[in-house]
């Protein structure tokens, strides 16, 4: 019942926020449900997954995916996913946890930071403009990558510009998706918001498809060799995909300033309170 309980309130923040579940699940494997660090990003990357295509299933019929710009940060994240895995199995789980903490903190002062800068627009104003800042049509395929493609008044400067940010942070975050075992939404999100400058309900779709394939790619790391408990997995799971449905409905209604300073917070607060778990526990 506890394992429910704890995946429908991350069920409604991987809908809502296209992220952030696994730096709570993680918290909650270790800290509340006794699971080990390891253990506990292994299980994390299942849940996470999980939701998160059903999260891309939910939102690829309302055209809310940047489909090659997603494709591609995976494509370069699953390598970088096994390696950040095979690390993990390495690491003292003080460290882990304090390297997650940390990370989780950083991620957080930036969108803070960010969202000052940004106006307080809603949600529809994400069919306005690409991430480029040009006009593009509601549900349209546009993305950072596709500056280089259609566009033909575009400079190739730019476009290499992008796809550079791109592999960078892919590799980036599917390193961390291994290595944490948090999916990497609670980088991704802020890194396509900032870096690509795309706007927030287009981000969080599109966070969704690069978690569930570099969450595929650690779990296939793993497989074999970590322990997995049906018991817990199942209802966690299971109640955190119908949480995601709810945290869709929410993310439809609520402001894209909004949703990035609510998931700053987030963030903030479940680092701090790690790192101070795990300081305490040295």
């Amino acid at each position: 019942m506890l394992a429910a309980v704890l995946g429908l309130v991350i069920g409604v923040v991987i809908g809502g926020l296209g992220g952030g579940g696994g730096v709570l699940t993680v918290p909650a494997l270790v800290y509340v449900l006794g699971q080990t660090a390891q253990d506990a990003t292994t299980s994390s990357v299942i849940i996470v997954g999980i939701t998160a295509v059903v999260g891309v299933l939910a939102r690829a019929r309302g055209g809310l995916i940047k489909w090659r710009t997603g494709l591609a940060f995976g494509a370069v994240g699953i390598p970088a996913a096994a390696a950040g895995t095979l690390l993990n199995q390495r690491v003292a789980e003080p460290a882990l946890l304090l390297s997650f903490a940390a990370l989780t903190v950083l991620a957080a002062i930036a969108m803070i930071l960010d969202s000052r800068r940004a106006p307080n627009t809603g949600p529809a104003d994400c069919s306005e403009t690409d991430s480029a800042g040009a006009p593009e049509r509601p549900g349209s395929a546009g993305t950072a990558v596709d500056v280089a493609v259609e566009p033909a008044t575009r400079t190739a400067s730019p476009a290499i510009g992008n796809a550079v940010k791109i592999i960078l942070c892919g590799i980036l975050i599917g390193f961390l998706t291994g290595f944490l075992g948090v999916g990497g939404g609670f980088l991704m999100v802020p890194a396509l918001v900032i870096v690509l400058r795309m706007p927030m309900t287009y981000a969080v779709g599109t966070s969704l498809l690069i978690i569930a394939i570099n969450s595929a790619a650690a779990f296939a790391t793993r497989a074999g060799v970590a322990e997995f408990d049906p018991a817990l997995l199942i209802p966690f799971t299971a109640a955190a995909v119908i949480g995601s449905f709810a945290g869709k409905l929410v993310s439809d209604r609520v402001s894209g300033t909004t949703l990035t300073r609510a998931f700053a917070v987030m963030l903030l607060l479940v680092g701090a309170f790690v790192a101070v778990e795990s300081v305490l526990s040295l």
